[in-house]
């Protein structure tokens, strides 16, 4: 047999080709199984599924992660009695990734139907706040009457839970409702605090919020303190409305009305946050929606913001960061983003909280990072109980089969409900049972009305009232601000007569309690700084004496010499 015509034969065909030749022998579904299998893993891996963790652990879910001080008798105590807390969270098996909940939390929610009683309350520089009411008769069913009488406002004792939605969200996001609906239920009184120029209300003033600003949230919680003397305060936070929630506990400390708070998935470091979400490409997602977000409510103030800010650069913004520089910095007038950033975080402020509060925060949060949790700062205050879970989001927190709850909205209800039969705080509510001094920062809001210039001088600038009043408008959800904003409606407000009768004796003692309450809290103030400054003050003595001593030493060299030139030293030793 001649062998050397099939081997030159076999020789001149290319390896590849018969590789091509036996691939084209595998039937083509293989392939396709093939690829949707490394498409799965793919999606697996950037989605962060953890089904089959969730799986292996036969769906027992993870423990949640408790940090607070040891030594705190009031945390042990509130721990011990919150039996959520010590358990376990599972997410929704078809809902294991923070991007899936996140997702679906934006997009379906799944809220509970409720209808809220629409209050507009003046701020003392013209805006305009929605806030929404919501009852345990509204969840229920019948009319709520809490309105409808002022001496039942007066007497009132129902506790109250005030909520601060997150960025560009309003009372209409899915988990502002799940919450609403769940407290009233329990027989708590909610009022959805909607940020300026959202919750469907315009802007009526040149100033709009932003992460830091917590001016808004303290005239409401002032006037509602006002309404409700009788009523013990709560506040939670979501978001960026947590990030504001904690600066204000920290900005006025003891002095705050409110008996406790929950802060919910709480940025904490706008700045770490900002280097995070444009860190992966699934969070410059999250960027981009969130730019979407602001832009569309830029869009529906034009009139206002266009003559304010960089219209421009607004439409222009491609992130967060773009639109905060050629918006949010300029309307809040910082000098750089890096400084708005760093101004507004609420890690700054943690160690002054002085009420009890309640931080909840997912590992995986997709948006705020939990690489900007103050774990320290947390565990040395003795009022702060810190919660993580490993799962859970952003403020989504799905559990059940059905993801028709939300595992942090239980978590609040149980706290509150904790602290409100608390006896470690019922000195707290007796002690503001009182009246309760005005902050600093609300005390130029009375008239006669006072105006602080750039050379730091305090004039008058009138004496017409321009205090803070309410409107009731509606007891629709969706309703409007009403045209006629100078109207001020019966059920929104009561006025003082004897404020009319006696206009001189009243301005004189609104003039008394403004130089008290401007003198008092900065006299505290100084008195604090300079008792723990006194190590500081002769360290900087110390410096400057070592920094000077060269030139001082020298002139005082050449002093001596001068003095001493014709000084002998013999002369000491004459007879």
């Amino acid at each position: 047999m001649d062998w050397e015509p099939l081997a030159a034969a076999k020789a001149s065909i290319s390896p590849y080709d018969l590789l091509f030749q036996a691939l084209a022998l595998i039937p083509f579904s293989h392939y396709f199984f093939a690829a949707s299998f490394l498409f799965l893993i793919f999606l697996y891996s950037f989605l962060e599924i953890h089904f089959l963790q969730d799986l292996l652990t036969l769906f027992r879910g993870d423990p949640v992660t408790l940090n607070y001080n040891s030594c705190s008798e009031l945390a042990q105590s509130v721990v011990a009695n919150c039996k959520i807390l010590q358990g376990r969270y599972l997410a929704t098996p078809w809902l294991s990734s923070p991007h899936l909940q996140t997702a679906f939390l934006s997009f379906l929610g799944r809220p509970p139907p409720l209808t809220y009683r629409r209050h507009l309350f003046r701020a003392f520089d013209g805006g305009t706040i929605a806030l929404d009411w919501l009852t345990y008769t509204d969840v229920v069913g019948g009319t709520s009457c809490m309105l409808d009488s002022s001496a039942a406002l007066k007497g009132d004792k129902t506790p109250i839970v005030i909520v601060i939605p997150g960025l560009t969200s309003d009372s209409a996001a899915a988990y502002v409702k799940h919450l609403a609906f769940n407290l009233a239920r329990q027989g708590w009184n909610v009022v959805v605090s909607n940020h300026r120029g959202l919750g469907g209300v315009s802007l009526t003033s040149d100033c709009c919020y932003n992460a830091g600003w917590t001016e808004d949230l303290r005239k409401i919680i002032d006037h509602i303190r006002c309404e409700y003397p009788e009523a013990p305060l709560y506040a939670v936070g979501t978001s960026i409305g947590a990030n504001i929630l904690v600066k204000y506990l920290g900005e006025d400390g003891a002095n705050t009305p409110l008996v406790g708070a929950a802060a919910i998935c709480s940025p904490w470091d706008l700045l770490i946050c900002d280097r995070f979400i444009n860190r992966r490409p699934m969070q410059k997602l999250y960027d981009r929606a969130l730019t979407v977000g602001l832009q569309g409510y830029a869009q529906l103030h034009q009139s206002i913001l266009s003559r304010l800010a960089n219209w421009e650069g607004i439409e222009k913004s491609s992130s967060l960061r773009d639109f905060d520089n050629h918006a949010t910095r300029v309307l809040g007038k910082f000098e750089t983003v890096d400084t708005y950033y760093r101004r507004s975080s609420s890690t700054n402020y943690v160690e002054n909280v002085s009420v009890p509060l309640l931080c909840v925060s997912a590992l995986d949060d997709p948006v705020c990072t939990s690489e900007a949790i103050p774990w320290d700062e947390c565990r040395l205050n003795e009022n702060i109980i810190l919660a993580t879970t490993p799962h859970g989001g952003h403020l989504a927190f799905y559990e059940g089969i059905t993801a028709s709850s939300i595992w942090w909205v239980r978590v609040v209800n149980e706290f509150f409900g904790v602290l409100r039969t608390s006896p470690h705080i019922e000195g707290r509510k007796k002690m503001q049972g009182s009246t309760m001094p005005k902050p600093l920062q609300s005390s130029i809001d009375q008239a006669p009305y006072l105006n602080v210039m750039e050379d730091g001088m305090v004039t008058a600038m009138s004496n017409e009232q321009t205090d803070a009043f309410v409107e009731d408008i509606s007891n629709e959800h969706t309703t409007h601000s009403n045209k006629d904003e100078g109207t001020i409606s019966d059920k929104g407000t009561s006025v003082d007569l004897t404020d009319k009768l006696n206009p001189e004796k009243q301005i004189m003692q609104q003039v008394e309690q403004n130089v008290k309450d401007l003198i008092v809290p900065v006299q505290g103030r100084i008195d604090k700084l300079s008792r723990r400054s006194r190590q500081s003050i002769w360290l900087l003595v110390y410096i400057a004496v070592i920094t000077t001593w060269p030139f001082v030493g020298s002139v005082l060299l050449s002093v001596l010499k001068r003095r001493f030139k014709t000084f002998k030293p013999g002369t000491l030793f004459r007879k």
